[in-house]
């Protein structure tokens, strides 16, 4: 039996071919490799998932602010990226940014909008960073516009997920579904951590 499973790993090994994490903007241009960038990162998705899903439950004005504040303050670490501007502890915020995010939807914070854009802000600036530190040879305009574009979308996606189980499940069923996946959220940031 152990031979059988040790030949059988053996020969997946062989058979595997390396994951390319990011487009090679030569080959499919720099917006894509922009667009790509964010949705080829599971601690990207989950944080900015949660994003939505936290403004979703902050509503009225939330529900854009909290958003626009991420993009813009993402904008601002792209830019610092590309100016050089070495910024300590990127990765290890970005993960952290996925449990604590997870827990602020999981917890259900009701805070003030502004807080909440700050919060947002914060960690947005790190997530832009990094994706400042990995534009390569893309050209900077569509790349920017790319990965801008893409964090948009993941945050409009969970605002529609957090407005459409609201809707679903009207009262605290609904909000506890949020809740569960916020909790869900901070448990996949603690795995990546452990990974």
């Amino acid at each position: 039996m152990k031979k059988t499973t040790i030949i059988a790993a053996a020969a997946m090994t062989l058979m595997a071919s390396p994951a390319f994490a990011h487009l090679n903007p030569a080959e499919h241009g720099s917006f894509a490799a922009g667009f790509s960038h964010p949705l080829t990162g599971t601690d990207h998705i989950l944080a900015m998932v949660a994003v939505g899903l936290w403004a979703a439950m902050l509503g009225g004005r939330a529900l854009f602010a909290v958003p626009a504040a991420f993009v813009g303050v993402m904008i601002v670490g792209f830019l610092t990226a590309l100016f050089g501007l070495p910024v300590p502890f990127v990765e290890p915020i970005i993960l952290a940014s996925v449990v604590v995010l997870g827990l602020v939807v999981a917890l259900a914070l009701p805070v003030p909008v502004v807080v909440g854009a700050a919060i947002a802000g914060f960690f947005a600036f790190f997530h832009g960073h990094a994706h400042g530190s990995e534009i390569g040879a893309a050209g900077l305009l569509s790349y920017g516009a790319g990965f801008a574009l893409a964090t948009a979308l993941l945050h409009a996606a969970g605002i529609g997920l957090g407005l459409g189980v609201g809707r679903l499940w009207q009262g605290s069923t609904g909000r506890i579904a949020m809740r569960v996946a916020g909790g869900a959220t901070a448990l996949g940031g603690l795995m990546l951590m452990a990974s």
